[in-house]
């Protein structure tokens, strides 16, 4: 293992003299998460998860360091590893690493047997809620680890990706206890999705790649909400976007929006940057890959590397590491295509992940349903649930407030014709 592992309590990090810049982004974090932080001075006065061991497998962030202070804030004890290979930052790593009641586990550039050795610690935590991006935990759990199924109370869910799998979990049978779908949340996939994977997402392949936008052809895999996202920013950037997808109505979306949509291989001639957003594997193949234009530039925003076929792209062409995190890839005819991040999330494989502003808004999420989850744990059984529409309301009033905007109220007139039926045309 090329890494300094440091055991402070449990943790395992890559360095712990990276924790004084840590503690500096978190600091900016904290200023930029406004409505989270409402919700941590709440907690801290009635530490309503208090002695609940809470098991984390989040990207290692600034901003999810703040989530995490605001559950420990709120009674918990938390274990932490990175729910991606190549998104733990390692300053925030080594400065939550020395906190009380927090263990960390991860660095970023971990290998495949690394990733699941940290979520094997954070499982054997005894985690009483989990939180998950993408469903490994669980999913692990469940498979590997039934022997600490037993103190489960319920988790979390943050991502598309992850509620598609509890889903699936789910309708098998195989789920054990409850999860929160907080991703359906409209204050996480109508803002983080939307805006965060908008943004963040061109940040990390311009990082990647000093890529200019303007003038070029995006061709965006996708149309759901991180797809809309990319899309508008991407135009926004002065490109020309087209649009694939297999879901007739998004592709109908895309089109009232404005851009052009067609199928994958009708796109090959035209696009110069690539970008995946579905959630699905095998998005884009060798087959082609092999007849895009010299020079493409890939990059995926799905949760997991699968959306890029990588493996076949590195049996069919020879790789060098032209910069960090971007590698080029020699076909024999002679002409190369570019991948960005890995094929791994790109936003925060060559970049920081989504802006603090948006990931308040998912975090105040996360910790309104653990302790949604802790307050009704009796009466909750293994499926998939969304939080009750007046929590989601809530952190929306939390956002405006911090932002300093106010908005109309019902009149009593009003709230009676909304309720009623009987009035008409006059």
């Amino acid at each position: 293992m090329f890494f300094h592992a440091i055991y402070n309590m449990q943790s395992q990090i890559k360095d712990p003299a990276l924790a004084g810049q840590g503690k500096l982004n978190l600091e900016l974090a904290e200023r930029n998460m406004g409505a989270l932080m409402k919700i941590r001075e709440r907690f801290l006065r009635e530490r309503p998860l208090e002695g609940v061991r809470i098991g984390m497998a989040l990207h290692v962030t600034k901003e999810t360091g703040i989530l995490v202070r605001t559950l420990r804030d709120g009674g918990a004890t938390v274990a932490i590893t990175g729910c991606n290979p190549l998104s733990t930052q390692d300053d925030v790593a080594a400065a939550l690493a020395e906190e009380e009641g927090v263990f960390v586990y991860g660095y970023k550039g971990e290998t495949n047997e690394d990733y699941y050795k940290y979520m094997n610690a954070v499982i054997d935590f005894a985690p009483q809620i989990t939180i998950d991006d993408g469903c490994d935990l669980v999913t692990e759990l469940v498979t590997k680890r039934q022997d600490k199924l037993e103190g489960v109370i319920g988790g979390c869910e943050e991502t598309t990706t992850g509620v598609i799998r509890l889903k699936a979990m789910e309708k098998e049978g195989v789920l054990k206890f409850p999860m929160v779908a907080v991703n359906d949340n409209k204050t996480k996939h109508l803002m983080d999705n939307y805006y965060g994977t908008g943004q963040s997402t061109l940040d990390g392949i311009i990082r990647a790649s000093n890529v200019l936008f303007a003038g070029k052809t995006v061709v965006v895999a996708g149309y759901g909400s991180c797809g809309k996202g990319v899309a508008l920013r991407a135009k926004g950037m002065g490109a020309n976007v087209i649009v694939t997808e297999v879901d007739p109505f998004p592709a109908l979306q895309a089109r009232m929006d404005g851009f052009r949509v067609m199928k994958m291989e009708d796109a090959l001639p035209e696009g110069d940057i690539y970008i995946t957003v579905t959630g699905n594997k095998h998005v884009i193949r060798v087959e082609h890959m092999e007849k895009m234009k010299n020079g493409a530039i890939l990059a995926n925003s799905g949760h997991f590397d699968v959306e890029i076929d990588v493996v076949g792209l590195g049996n069919a062409a020879s790789k060098r590491r032209v910069r960090p995190y971007f590698d080029e890839y020699l076909f024999p005819d002679g002409h190369s295509v570019f991948l960005a991040g890995e094929g791994r999330l790109v936003n925060l494989a060559a970049a920081e992940g989504h802006p603090s502003e948006v990931m308040s808004l998912s975090f105040c999420g996360q910790a309104l349903a653990c302790e949604w989850i802790y307050k009704n744990r009796s009466e909750l059984g293994p499926k998939v649930y969304v939080l009750p529409d007046e929590i989601d309301t809530q952190i929306s009033w939390l956002q405006l407030k911090v932002m300093g905007i106010s908005i109309d109220e019902l009149t009593d007139e009003q709230k009676r014709y909304l309720a009623s039926w009987n009035e008409g045309t006059a």
